[in-house]
C-alpha cells in the first residue's frame, strides 16, 4: 500500500507547463486519498476549461504509477474559486517580478509605406542572432504585419498570470492584434481608446520574460496609440524611420518635435529605401533621390544608424513568412549600431514560470 507521504513526493514532480511550477506547490493538489492500491488525487485547475487538462492527468498518472504498489489511479478535476486564483496570483507575483526587459525601445516614422514593420522585424532578427533575447510588441492595431512577415499565427494562450507571446522559428517574442482574431484579413472596426486599450494591455498584461530588447513597431504618424506609448511605456527611446525624398523627411520631422515635447530620446534615425544595387551590373541607383536625412538627424540631435537597400528578395520571404531567413551586411551593421546606441541593461533573471 502506498503512503500519503510517497504520493505527495511523486506529484512533486509533476510540473504546470504554464506556471512551471509543481502542482502540489502551487496549491492545485487539494486531496489525495489512498485505499489499499487505489489513489484519487483531487486537482483543481485555475479554471475548468484548462487546455492542459489532459496534459496534467497524463503526468499525475505517470508519476504515480511509478510508485511499486500503485495499481490504479483517478484523477478528479475542480475549479479554483475567483478568490483561490487570485491568491495564487499574488503569491506568485510577489515572489518573483514576472518580466524583466533591459531596454523597450519604439520604431516610428510620421508617414506609413516607409518599410517600418519590415526594418522592426529585421533589426529583431540581426538582434537575435547576435545573441541578444528580443520581443516585438506590434502596436500597429489596426493594420498589424509583424505576424505575416514571421510566418506565425495564433492564437495566443493565456494563464492565470496573462498572456503569452507568440515565439517565432529563431525564438523571438511577438504579440499582435493578428495572433488574437480568427481570420488574419478580419478588419478591426474600432475606435481609439479600445485601441489604445489594447496596446497597454499588450504592454501590462503580456509575459515576456526576460528579453534585452523589446521593439514596440507604432503605426504611422502621431495618433492616440503612438501618443499612448510615449506616454505609458517605460521607453528607453525612439528610432526614427525615414525615406530619402524631401516629403518623407518633412513629416518625420514632425515625429522629432514630438518626441522631443514628450522628452523621449531620439536613439537614431535610419534611412529605408536608400538605394538599389542592380543584380545584373552591381551599379547602385538611388530611386527615390538624394537623401534628406541628414537633415532629419540635424535636427534631431542623433545619429544615423543605417542606410538600408530596396531588396525584393526581402520583400519575396516577408511576403512567405519567411523574414527569419533573410541576411544583408547592412542589417547586421544596423544592429550593430543600434547595440551601440542602445546597449542592453542585463536584466535579471525571470520567473522560473515564463521562459
Amino acid at each position: 500500500m502506498p503512503t500519503h507521504d510517497q504520493v505527495k513526493s511523486a506529484l512533486h514532480q509533476v510540473i504546470d507547463p504554464e506556471l512551471n511550477g509543481n502542482i502540489v506547490d502551487l496549491g492545485m493538489v487539494k486531496d489525495i486519498q489512498i485505499s489499499g492500491e487505489d489513489v484519487t488525487v483531487n486537482l483543481a485547475l485555475t479554471v475548468m476549461g484548462c487546455p492542459l487538462k489532459n496534459y496534467l492527468k497524463e503526468q499525475i498518472h505517470a508519476a504515480l504509477f511509478s510508485i511499486e504498489d500503485v495499481e490504479n489511479v483517478t484523477v478528479n478535476f475542480t475549479a479554483m474559486t475567483p478568490p483561490e486564483r487570485q491568491a495564487l496570483k499574488d503569491r506568485l507575483s510577489s515572489a518573483i517580478q514576472i518580466n524583466h526587459i533591459g531596454r523597450l525601445v519604439a520604431v516610428m516614422s510620421g508617414k506609413g509605406g516607409v518599410g517600418k514593420s519590415s526594418t522592426t522585424a529585421l533589426l529583431a532578427v540581426a538582434l537575435r542572432r547576435q545573441g541578444y533575447e528580443v520581443g516585438i510588441l506590434d502596436a500597429d492595431v489596426t493594420g498589424p504585419s509583424i505576424p505575416k512577415l514571421f510566418g506565425i499565427t495564433g492564437p495566443v494562450r493565456s494563464g492565470p498570470l496573462g498572456i503569452f507571446p507568440v515565439e517565432t522559428r529563431s525564438g523571438i517574442k511577438v504579440i499582435s492584434t493578428n495572433l488574437m482574431v480568427k481570420e488574419e484579413d478580419a478588419a478591426l472596426i474600432w475606435r481609439g481608446p479600445v485601441m489604445s486599450g489594447t496596446v497597454r494591455q499588450f504592454w501590462k498584461d503580456v509575459l515576456w520574460g526576460r528579453l534585452d530588447y523589446l521593439l514596440v513597431d507604432l503605426p504611422p504618424g502621431t495618433s492616440d496609440i503612438t501618443l499612448t506609448a510615449m506616454e505609458a511605456f517605460p521607453l528607453s527611446g525612439v528610432i526614427l524611420l525615414s525615406t530619402p525624398q524631401g516629403l518623407s523627411s518633412l513629416i518625420v520631422r514632425k515625429t522629432v518635435n514630438m518626441s522631443k515635447s514628450l522628452e523621449i530620446p531620439i536613439l537614431g534615425i535610419v534611412e529605408n529605401m536608400s538605394y538599389f544595387i542592380a543584380p545584373d551590373t552591381g551599379k547602385r541607383y538611388d530611386i527615390f533621390g538624394p537623401s534628406n536625412t541628414t537633415a532629419i538627424a540635424e535636427t534631431a540631435a542623433a545619429p544615423i544608424l543605417a542606410y538600408l537597400p530596396i531588396d525584393p528578395l526581402m520583400a519575396e520571404l516577408g511576403d512567405a513568412g519567411a523574414i527569419e531567413d533573410y541576411t544583408h551586411p547592412a542589417y547586421t551593421e544596423l544592429a550593430a549600431a543600434f547595440a551601440a546606441a542602445v546597449p542592453p541593461i542585463e536584466p535579471a533573471p525571470a520567473a522560473p514560470w515564463v521562459k
